[in-house]
C-alpha cells in the first residue's frame, strides 16, 4: 500500500483542495482500510481500486464536515488586519498548489476529472472505484472539463497569508538559526509540550523526545531553510543539495502559542506533496 500513497495522495490533495487537508485525508483513509483489512475474509481483489474506493470516501466524509464547521463558523474578525500586514515588499512568495479550481466542480466530476486526467485510469476503472455507472462517469467527465476550461480562462485570486507579524517574525528567527547550524538556539524555540509529525515515519509529543528529530538534522551538510506561502500559511520550504539546488525538495509547518513552537509538522519523508505545488516566484532566503 506505501507504493500507492503518493497517488492517493494526488487525489485526496485535489478533492479537498489542500495539500494539508489532503494529506489528513490519507491518513484518516489509511487507518480505516487497515481496519477494514482486519476484518476482510480472503483476499482483497482489485487493491487499488478498493483503496480509492475508501479514500473517496473518506474525502467525501471529510468534505462533509467542512460544510458543517463552515455554517456555524462566525467571520474572523482579524482577518481584514492580517490581509493587510501579509502585503508589502517584505511578504513571502507565494508557492500555488493549482488546487482550488478543482473545488469549484461538483464532487462527482471532481472525482472523474482527477481520476481519468490528474491519475490516468480507464473509465470502467473509475466507474468502479465511484460505485457509479460508466455512463455517469462519462457525463461527469464532460461537464468537469468544461467547467475547468472557463475557469482556466479566469485569474485565480491569491491566498491571503493569515500569519501574524510577531509570528512571522518568529519564524523568520527559527529559519535563521537553522541556517546558521545553531541547533542549541532552534531547541529553545520549543514549547515544553511541543507535537511533532514526521509525516509517514513517527509522531512525538514533548520538548525532550522532539529535541532528538533535531539530530538527524545536525548531520547533513547545506541544507537551507527559507520561507514561502503554501495555500495562504507561512511554511517552510527546505533545499536538499541531495535532491536539486534550484528547487524545494519538501516543506515543514509550524504552529506558534507565546513564542513558542507548539506543534511540527515535517513532510520530509512525505515528499510525494511536492508533486502538487507550482513555483510561482524565487522564495525569501533569510540570512545567517
Amino acid at each position: 500500500m506505501r507504493e500507492l500513497r503518493p497517488r492517493l495522495h494526488r487525489y485526496c490533495a485535489r478533492m479537498t483542495g489542500s495539500i494539508f487537508d489532503g494529506e489528513d485525508v490519507l491518513q484518516e483513509t489509511y487507518v480505516k482500510a487497515l481496519q477494514a483489512f482486519a476484518e476482510q475474509h480472503g483476499e482483497i481483489v482489485r487493491l487499488e481500486s478498493w483503496l480509492f474506493r475508501i479514500a473517496n470516501n473518506t474525502a467525501l466524509d471529510w468534505l462533509r464536515r467542512r460544510a458543517r464547521q463552515e455554517s456555524t463558523t462566525l467571520p474572523d474578525e482579524n482577518a481584514s488586519e492580517a490581509a493587510d500586514t501579509a502585503s508589502g515588499p517584505d511578504t513571502p512568495a507565494e508557492i500555488s498548489t493549482g488546487l482550488r479550481r478543482f473545488m469549484q466542480l461538483p464532487v462527482i466530476q471532481r472525482s472523474s476529472v482527477i481520476l481519468m486526467d490528474v491519475l490516468g485510469y480507464e473509465l470502467q476503472e473509475i466507474a468502479a472505484m465511484l460505485e457509479v455507472s460508466v455512463a455517469a462517469v462519462k457525463s461527469a467527465l464532460h461537464r468537469g472539463r468544461a467547467r475547468l476550461a472557463e475557469l482556466a480562462r479566469e485569474a485565480e485570486p491569491a491566498a491571503i497569508c493569515v500569519l501574524p507579524p510577531r509570528e512571522r517574525v518568529l519564524l523568520e528567527r527559527y529559519v535563521t538559526r537553522f541556517n546558521a547550524r545553531d541547533f542549541d538556539a532552534v531547541r529553545d524555540m520549543l514549547a515544553d509540550e511541543v507535537k511533532l509529525d514526521l509525516v509517514q515515519r513517527v509522531r512525538y509529543h514533548g520538548k525532550a523526545k522532539v529535541s532528538t528529530y533535531m539530530h538527524n538534522y545536525e548531520g547533513v551538510a547545506g541544507w537551507r531553510f527559507s520561507i514561502g506561502i503554501v495555500e495562504g500559511r507561512d511554511v517552510i520550504v527546505v533545499r536538499d543539495p541531495n535532491f536539486s539546488t534550484d528547487q524545494p525538495a519538501y516543506l515543514i509547518c509550524l504552529d506558534w502559542q507565546d513564542d513558542r513552537v507548539t506543534s511540527i509538522r515535517d513532510f520530509r519523508y512525505a515528499r510525494y506533496v511536492m508533486d502538487c505545488i507550482e513555483i510561482s516566484a524565487s522564495h525569501r532566503h533569510i540570512p545567517n
